[in-house]
């Protein structure tokens, strides 16, 4: 479900005004799951209603900043706790 989101959401900032026909027919999601998704994006505040369809809002560039920052700290997190890289050192 994150992921339809985040696929959702970077659809409107690639493409917005856009519509929820256009993203279920470019997504594969049925028009009940892209709705959704609207729904959830719109109560955080990152994307608006528009009478062409979904837009952004001021927090939306600033909330992918965060995620982005967020990802890359766990992936740096992750990568540390490689049980492989440990082996390969002791070698």
């Amino acid at each position: 479900m994150l992921e339809r989101h985040l696929q959702v959401l970077r659809m409107v900032i690639e493409n917005e005004p856009i519509g929820i026909v256009k993203m279920s027919n470019e997504t594969g999601y049925p028009h009940h799951k892209v709705r959704y998704s609207l729904r959830v994006l719109e109560e955080e505040n990152l994307i608006e209603p528009s009478s062409q369809g979904a837009i952004t809002t001021e927090r939306t560039h600033e909330f992918v900043d965060e995620l982005d920052e967020k990802l890359d700290d766990t992936v740096e997190k992750l990568g540390s706790m490689r049980i492989d890289d440990a082996a390969e050192v002791e070698n």
